[in-house]
């Protein structure tokens, strides 16, 4: 059996990120101040204590004696133990020493204490032959304290080497306290920033909170932008975003809105006309083949009606697509329509007229198919019986600026329209002439070159240089390659001719 997926760990607040992300650099900075200052303080301290070992030391030297010179030397020690008390504060600390020869031989002192086998600063910090240093004796950490001193007498001179150890009590009962000051003040100081942190992030996320608060209290299905023209200016861009998602989501549910409208007010009447058929066939008030042939048209319109929905819903969705579809050869696609709608020109032995240069554009290909599907279908349906038709795709400079601009005219003999009819066939359902069509497919190309971001015009053309009068459907999309120096050969098709794209 699997094992049920684990749960999700909710994500910390802004508040507390600010809080652990400003608070915790500020502790770890206060912590290792706080350890810097100690060390320093033991620094000052050995210091101060090193100068009292150095002391021990000279004061044991003045007790030396030597007979002999140099390595025949011969010293001699007479140091009482009580002679180091005087050195010994408060009995909080003890002291131990050690003379000997620079060879290592033991003269006078502890004769566990280990043997210096060190070397001498070059600055030493003292005007003297010394070297400070930490060991252990009997278990227990000294600071230990070499002098090498020069010892002479009237029988002799020699060189001896003095070690002087004192144990820390004294050391770290000055630095224990030096320490809790220190971790005192740094609390403190530490209370003080959480204070202010806490109230700082307070205020910094109170805009937060109160787009929070508003988004909450927005009813269901209120899209309506956000006004926040107090908000910081960090949160600008998240308050257009979302502005912006909201305009979007307006954009699609007010679609899906009429989407559904328009389905269940269109659907009904061929539905309806569908059953009245269907019945009548039934009682026998028709010949069958009469009867199967209405039924059948009427399926073929719902069929049309249904098709042309999906398409106006898919213009929709592909609009919403962010990133622009592959440049597409429109001149290809252009003739490949041509090429199926051949058979129907052919029905009204239309004089057909093709001329199309190469030209390249960013977006998906059903949208440039179903535009020029549309467009074409639409010019072949409303022109007469043995009328003429001409498709002219052109590309040519901006006005203005460097990109270029595709141009697609479709020119048919029909009756055309007038100028108040051609802004509202843009409109679903508003056709012309509603026993010839839906009212769907001027409003899809309409759709389909609003989302490529370009012009669609119904011009009704007058007669002239040879032509009859009729409709022009132009359409202007940016195309992304450089005009042609040359545009391609018209290509002219009789009634009966071929197609090859």
């Amino acid at each position: 059996m699997a094992s049920a997926p684990a749960p999700l760990r909710p994500a910390w607040s802004l508040r507390r990120q600010l809080l652990v992300g400003i608070l915790v650099p500020v502790l770890l900075l206060i912590g290792f101040n706080t350890w810097s200052l100690h060390q320093q303080t033991l620094k000052a301290l050995n210091t101060a204590y090193d100068r009292t070992l150095l002391a021990s030391a000279k004061s044991i030297s003045e007790q030396l004696g030597v007979r002999g010179y140099d390595d025949q030397a011969e010293l001699r020690a007479l140091v009482p133990y009580s002679a180091l008390e005087i050195f010994e504060a408060d009995n909080q600390s003890r002291m131990f020493y050690r003379v000997s020869t620079t060879g290592g031989e033991m003269v006078s002192g502890f004769a566990e204490l280990p043997m210096w086998r060190g070397q001498i600063p070059q600055r030493p910090p003292y005007a003297a032959l010394v070297d400070f240093y930490d060991a252990q004796f009997r278990g227990v950490p000294v600071r230990m304290a070499v002098l090498l001193q020069p010892v002479s007498s009237a029988e002799g001179r020699g060189m001896a080497v003095i070690q002087v150890a004192e144990t820390l009590e004294l050391r770290e009962a000055q630095a224990w306290p030096i320490l809790w000051r220190t971790l005192a003040s740094q609390a403190l100081l530490v209370a003080v920033v959480a204070l202010i942190v806490v109230l700082v992030v307070q205020r910094a996320t109170r805009p937060v909170r109160a787009l929070s608060t508003a988004l909450q209290a927005r009813t269901q299905g209120d899209l309506s932008p956000l006004q926040a023209p107090d908000a910081a200016r960090e949160l600008q861009p998240l308050v257009q975003a979302t502005n912006q998602v909201m305009q979007r989501l307006r954009l699609l549910l007010a679609h899906q809105k009429r989407f559904v409208r328009d389905a269940s007010h269109q659907l009904r009447t061929p539905l309806a006309v569908l059953k009245i058929q269907v019945q009548s066939a039934q009682r026998g008030d028709v010949p069958a083949v009469q009867a199967f042939a209405e039924i059948g048209a009427t399926v073929e319109r719902a069929t049309q009606l249904a098709n042309q929905m999906l398409a106006l819903a898919k213009v929709e969705q592909l609009r919403q697509q962010a990133e622009p579809g592959e440049p597409r050869a429109w001149d290809e696609i252009v003739r490949e329509i041509a090429l199926d709608l051949s058979p129907l020109m052919a029905e009204k032995n239309l004089d057909f007229e093709l001329q199309a240069a190469p030209v390249h554009i960013n977006a998906h290909g059903w949208m440039l198919r179903e535009l020029t599907r549309n467009l074409l279908h639409n010019a072949v349906r409303h022109s007469p019986e043995s009328g003429w038709l001409r498709v002219q795709l052109t590309q040519m400079p901006a006005p203005h600026g460097e990109r270029c601009l595709a141009v697609l005219c479709i020119s048919d003999s029909g009756p055309g329209i007038s100028e108040e009819l051609a802004q509202r066939l843009f409109q679903p359902f508003s056709a012309g002439d509603l026993q010839a069509g839906s009212g769907l497919g001027l409003a899809i190309c309409h759709d389909i070159v609003q989302a490529l971001g370009g012009q669609l015009r119904l011009t009704h053309r007058e007669a002239r240089d040879g032509h009859p009068a009729g409709l022009d459907a132009q359409v202007t999309l940016d195309c992304n390659s450089p005009p042609a120096k040359h545009m391609e050969t018209p290509s002219r098709a009789g009634p009966q001719a071929q197609f090859h794209p």
